[in-house]
């Protein structure tokens, strides 16, 4: 029995010293496939979907290819600066004075729109208070009027 333990644990040991180097090298291939896969998914889940609260936000290109595609397409400025600039043929209903909320019983919810303002919440607010009272076609420019002009679009004072 002594001779049959001491070369099963010799067997063990030398299984293990083949096997052992073997196991460390697809531990580490599998170690490294699943952090490519976690990064590669955490990378997915930081890019915003398209659709965000029932409106669909759109690049300063994707607003421009709306305005020229889309005939009755309404732009809504939702800021109180309106009047230093705004996208071409926008319509200033300001957020922050209910000027939307007024505004939107006279608006045709079946439209198309696409909202805008200076700052994010503004017009996220005002793209949401659209989609609250129905209004299924809304979109929102991302990066807002900066964006707009940053990309060298048409503005009027």
């Amino acid at each position: 029995m002594f001779p049959c333990t001491i070369s099963r644990q010799v067997y063990i040991r030398d299984r293990d010293r083949f096997w052992y180097p073997r196991k460390v090298n697809q531990m580490k291939l599998i170690l490294a496939a699943l952090a490519i896969a976690i990064v590669l998914l955490a990378g997915c889940m930081t890019t915003a979907p398209p659709s965000i609260g029932g409106y669909t936000d759109v690049t300063a290109a994707g607003a421009k290819a709306l305005i020229d595609t889309i005939p009755g397409l309404v732009i809504i400025d939702v800021s109180p600066i309106y009047d230093q600039g705004h996208i071409p043929g926008a319509v200033n209903y300001y957020v922050g004075d209910g000027s939307l909320d007024a505004a939107i019983p006279t608006l045709d919810p079946s439209g198309t729109y696409l909202v805008y303002c200076h700052t994010d919440a503004a017009s996220i607010l005002g793209a949401q208070k659209l989609v609250d009272a129905g209004f299924t076609n809304v979109y929102r420019l991302e990066g807002n009027f900066a964006a707009w002009v940053d990309a060298g679009y048409p503005v009027e004072t």
